[in-house]
C-alpha cells in the first residue's frame, strides 16, 4: 500500500526533496560533460603536450641542449642573412635584429633584440616556432640554441666563444627588460550570453583550407631558368619568399611542368591572380602576396619575368 508525500512525516518528505535535487543535479553534469555546444572531447596528454612549447622567462619549458655563437654563425648565414642581413641589419623591409641602442625615444625608434625585446626566452621561442620564414620549426634545438647565441652575440651581449645552454639562458638578461612596466588593469572576462543562441545542429562548415599536397621535385635541367626572374626586384624581394622554395603550394620558378598549365591560363589571368589573390587545388595567392605596398604594374612585371623564367 502506498503513500503520497503529503501524507509521509515532515523528514521524510525533506529527505524525498533532497534526493530529487541531488538526482537532477547529476543529470545536469551529466549533460554538460561535452562541453557547452555538445560536441568535442577532452584533449590527451599527448595533445596538449603538441601545444604546450611555450617557454618563460625563468627558462621554465626549454629543453635539453646548447649552441655556440661560432655554430650560431654558420646557421644563421645559411638560413637567416637573407632577409635580415649577414649582421642582422635586415634587408628591404625584413625586420632589423640588431642595433638601435638609445632609439626608442626617437620619433622613429629602432627596435631590436638588442634594443628593445625583453627577454632572452622570447627569442629562443620566436626562432623554435617560426622561423626560418619558409620552413618553421624546422629547426633542431641545439639549432635554435645556436642561432640566439649569435643574435646576442650580434647585439653585444654576449662574447664569441659564448656557448647558450638551457641552464644559462635565463641568465642572459635584455638591456631594456627594466623599461617595461606592468599593466595595472584588472582582469576581466564578459558573462556567457545564453539569449536567442543558435542550434549547433545549424552550423555548417562552409569551407575549409586545402589540403597540403607535396611539390613533385622540379626539373633539374630548368633549375638555371630562375636566374631570370631573379633579376627581377620585386621578385627578389617579395615573390621568392615562396616561389624560389615552393612555400604554401607556390609554384617554383624554373619548374616548366607546374608552371605549364599556368602560363596556359594567359599573362592578363595571371597577373588577375597575383594581384587580386587566388585560391586554388594547392594552396593560397594572398593579394600581392601580402605586401599591399606594390603597384599593380610591379605585380605584373614579376609575374612576367617568373613566367619567363618558367617557359
Amino acid at each position: 500500500m502506498s503513500r503520497s508525500a503529503k501524507n509521509l512525516p515532515r523528514s521524510a518528505a525533506l529527505g524525498l526533496s533532497l534526493a530529487a535535487c541531488l538526482l537532477a543535479s547529476q543529470v545536469t553534469l551529466a549533460a554538460g560533460k561535452s562541453g557547452y555546444y555538445g560536441y568535442g572531447q577532452p584533449a590527451t596528454p599527448e595533445q596538449i603536450a603538441g601545444w604546450d612549447i611555450d617557454i618563460r622567462p625563468d627558462g621554465k619549458g626549454l629543453p635539453p641542449g646548447s649552441g655556440s655563437v661560432e655554430d650560431g654563425e654558420f646557421l644563421y648565414e645559411e638560413k637567416c642573412a637573407e632577409c635580415h642581413g649577414s649582421f642582422g641589419e635586415g634587408v628591404g623591409k625584413y625586420p632589423t635584429l640588431a642595433g638601435g641602442e638609445g632609439s626608442l625615444q626617437d620619433d622613429r625608434p629602432h627596435k631590436t633584440v638588442g634594443s628593445y625585446w625583453k627577454y632572452t626566452s622570447t627569442l629562443w621561442d620566436y626562432i623554435h616556432r617560426a622561423m626560418p620564414f619558409t620552413q618553421p620549426e624546422s629547426l633542431g634545438d641545439d639549432e635554435v640554441y645556436a642561432l640566439t647565441a649569435y643574435v646576442l652575440y650580434l647585439n653585444d651581449l654576449v662574447e664569441d666563444d659564448f656557448v647558450l645552454t638551457q641552464e644559462n639562458l635565463s641568465s642572459v638578461r635584455l638591456p631594456n627588460e627594466g623599461s617595461f612596466i606592468p599593466d595595472e588593469r584588472p582582469d576581466v572576462a564578459n558573462k556567457h550570453c545564453m539569449k536567442k543562441c543558435r542550434n549547433p545542429d545549424d552550423i555548417k562548415i562552409t569551407s575549409e583550407a586545402p589540403a597540403y599536397v607535396p611539390e613533385p621535385e622540379s626539373d633539374p635541367a630548368a633549375a638555371g631558368n630562375s636566374t631570370a626572374a631573379a633579376s627581377n626586384p620585386v621578385f627578389n624581394q617579395y615573390c621568392a619568399i615562396c616561389h624560389a622554395n615552393g612555400v604554401g603550394g607556390a609554384p617554383i620558378v624554373g619548374d616548366v611542368t607546374n608552371w605549364a598549365p599556368r602560363i596556359a591560363q594567359g599573362m592578363d589571368q595571371l597577373v588577375s591572380h597575383a594581384v587580386d589573390g587566388y585560391q586554388g587545388e594547392a594552396g593560397m595567392m594572398p593579394a600581392k602576396g601580402g605586401f599591399s605596398q606594390l603597384s599593380n604594374d610591379e605585380v605584373r612585371e614579376a609575374v612576367e619575368s617568373m613566367v619567363e623564367a618558367s617557359q
